[in-house]
């Protein structure tokens, strides 16, 4: 046995004891050590650097890593297997996205903004937020030897009255219990019930005195961030939010890596244990003490998330998702409970979960068209949620067509070599000097932040101004020299935007031909995948009314840049719309409101699902669009470069 310990810039040691031969990665999993591995440790992506501080590593040398790196002790973890007791350093930003995620979650003016926008469109669309959860206090008097009445009956009579109701069922969970709460307080109790027309059901029989706040909790659990809403059932306040890290994430930074790490010994478990136990249950927690509510007064949950994501929380096979002809275990569930899942609230409180309509659309996107409106419009209107997939919708309120597309992680940072999640140190802005070809730069967190590397938002620019400038060519590929711009021995070409001396990394901050071709096939499966759905119904590009544009990454989205690249079609920036964490919206309405449930419902049953995979036309549109912008020109008239 050998002796591995993970130090941290700023933490506790974790040591672990384990046998020859294992991999440095998976050591760091077994031990909840999170090391940033969006390839899932198949030594693709880089980004599983750890520095060996003492010891011997059975390592391979990669591109990834540089001869001075390489001498300094950088490694991947992924293909360094332990050979002798060792120390490693894990950096800050391999674990920076379990606390610093920028996620689009109602945090600035502009998504409260946005967020109040959506509920006032989705009320004019005749949508009532009233939802079936109450609170009735009841006063019974007490048994005697004259009136012997069980105690579940007295307390269904009391009930009937309050309520007026002609049923009232009361579980055996509550049942359990009652003769002990009653008598603790004579018999005064306040109940939790839910209404449905003339019938209540009793949820919690709770003391008289207790302040007692009947809450809520809705969701988006998405593939990389998880984000969260505490909400008063009653009002409809928000009373507390918060995001973070999907913990899954260390397993692979898309829905095919965690499946297939499902579908290892222990792995279905171990998947849905990152999810609830350590993302969900501790997002709660500190939630619930900002809110200043006790967990348990969580009586409803709302979980809009996209198909795999749902088969791994509630922890059902989801391989058949990935494979031909890709059918999931199911679409819809209205049987899940809290306990059932472990999740930390009210134990009995219904978890409803967000209907899927296919294996890669699934509810994050019902409850994200919900919350666009689409629906409700007779304009032609496309709906993006982007992410580590791309989902899209088309339609109006007579007919609704959606698809999804293999984005990657490009625009979440991954198979970047200096990419990174919308975190501290993230360049999310960018703009080039078309003569000096020097940058200007927009870097996340407080002034005087370095930057560690770039997001999303920031490639978009990035690679938009590179090609605005002229300094590569359609096909990616560098055509101008200068000081940012070097080759390496094998010809390669990359540009410089911050030199190691003034960034927060240990190398250069820069973007090569490898992560432009990367990104390239990201934004061409994007705007090929439109193309496809509205070739399949006979639409061009211009037909299209609005474009709604949803998901973290799309907050910072310069949309001309977007457009310039070829990732959106060319039309006016004006029908460009960003709609914030749509997904989150939706699930806030689901809960709060009943006739949002069934909408959502309808929706899903109503909605039209494309196999992007089964129309012949698809992978001749993706290598056409994965050129700047395309290799049709006329898709892009109006394209000029300043």
């Amino acid at each position: 046995m050998y002796k591995v310990t993970f130090k941290f810039e700023d933490g506790e040691d974790v040591e672990a004891f384990v046998s020859p031969g294992e991999s440095l990665l998976e050591v760091a999993r077994k031990t909840n050590v999170a090391i940033d591995a969006p390839c899932s440790g198949n030594g693709a992506c880089g980004k599983c650097r750890v520095q060996l501080l003492s010891g011997e590593l059975d390592t391979k040398k990669t591109l990834h890593i540089s001869e001075e790196e390489y001498a300094q002790g950088w490694r991947l973890a992924c293909i360094s297997k332990i050979i002798s007791d060792v120390e490693v350093m894990v950096p800050d930003i391999a674990s920076a996205y379990k606390g610093r995620m920028k996620v689009a979650d109602l945090d600035t003016a502009e998504e409260v903004a946005i967020f109040e926008k959506t509920k006032s469109e989705i009320e004019a669309a005749g949508i009532e937020f009233a939802n079936d959860l109450d609170v009735v206090r009841v006063t019974m008097d007490p048994p005697t030897l004259e009136d012997t009445m069980p105690d579940l009956e007295r307390v269904t009579r009391a009930v009937q009255r309050a309520c007026w109701a002609e049923q009232v069922k009361i579980p055996f969970f509550v049942m359990k219990n009652m003769a002990e709460t009653l008598r603790k307080y004579n018999f005064d109790v306040q109940c939790v019930i839910r209404r449905n027309e003339d019938k209540v059901e009793v949820l919690d029989i709770c003391p008289p005195d207790e302040t007692l706040k009947l809450c809520g909790l809705a969701v988006d659990i998405g593939t990389t961030s998880v984000a969260a809403l505490i909400v008063d059932m009653r009002t409809g306040k928000i009373l507390a939010k918060g995001s973070t890290g999907n913990g899954q994430i260390r397993y692979g930074a898309d829905v095919i890596n965690r499946i297939i790490e499902s579908m290892k010994p222990g792995g279905r478990k171990k998947l849905q244990d990152a999810v609830i136990k350590e993302t969900l249950n501790p997002l709660i927690i500190q939630m619930s003490k900002r809110a200043g509510i006790k967990s348990r007064m969580i009586y409803r949950m709302c979980v809009a998330g996209n198909t795999t994501m749902n088969h791994l929380l509630v922890g059902v096979d989801a391989d058949p998702i990935r494979m031909e002809p890709y059918i999931p275990t199911f679409f819809e569930t209205t049987c899940v409970h809290a306990q059932d899942l472990g999740i930390h609230i009210f134990p009995h409180a219904r978890v409803i979960m967000a209907p899927n309509i296919g294996s890669y659309v699934g509810g994050d996107i019902t409850a994200g068209t919900f919350a666009s409106c689409i629906w409700n419009r007779p304009s032609m209107s496309l709906f993006i949620d982007l992410g580590t997939n791309g989902e899209l919708v088309f339609g109006n309120n007579e007919f609704m067509m959606s698809c999804a597309c293999s984005a990657g992680p490009a625009f979440e940072g991954g198979d970047i070599s200096c990419g990174m999640r919308a975190t501290d140190g993230a360049i999310e802005a960018c703009v080039i000097d078309k003569e000096t070809m020097e940058p200007t730069l927009t870097i996340i967190g407080d002034e005087g932040q370095k930057a560690v590397g770039v997001c999303g938002s920031g490639i978009i620019d990035l690679i938009s101004e590179l090609f605005r400038c002229g300094i590569i060519n359609p096909k990616g590929k560098f055509i101008r020299e200068g000081r940012r711009i070097r080759h390496d021995k094998y010809g390669m070409g990359s540009y410089v935007l911050v030199f190691q001396e003034d960034a927060g990394s240990v190398k250069d901050v820069e973007i090569n031909e490898v992560d432009i071709d990367s990104f390239m096939r990201a934004k061409g499966a994007i705007f090929s995948a439109i193309r496809t759905m509205l070739t399949s119904l006979d639409f061009t590009v211009d037909m299209i009314d609005d474009v709604y544009v949803a998901g973290g990454i799309g907050s910072g989205i310069n949309m001309e840049n977007a457009v310039n690249i070829g990732m959106f079609p060319d039309i006016p920036i004006e029908k460009f719309h960003y709609i914030g964490n749509s997904s989150l919206s939706g699930a806030y309405t689901m809960l709060i409101s009943n006739e949002a449930e069934w909408k959502v419902v309808e929706i899903s049953h109503n909605m039209t699902y494309l196999e992007l995979s089964n129309e012949p036309g698809y992978m001749d549109e993706f290598v056409a669009s994965c050129f700047l912008p395309h290799t049709d020109a006329s898709l892009f008239p109006s394209l000029t470069f300043k």
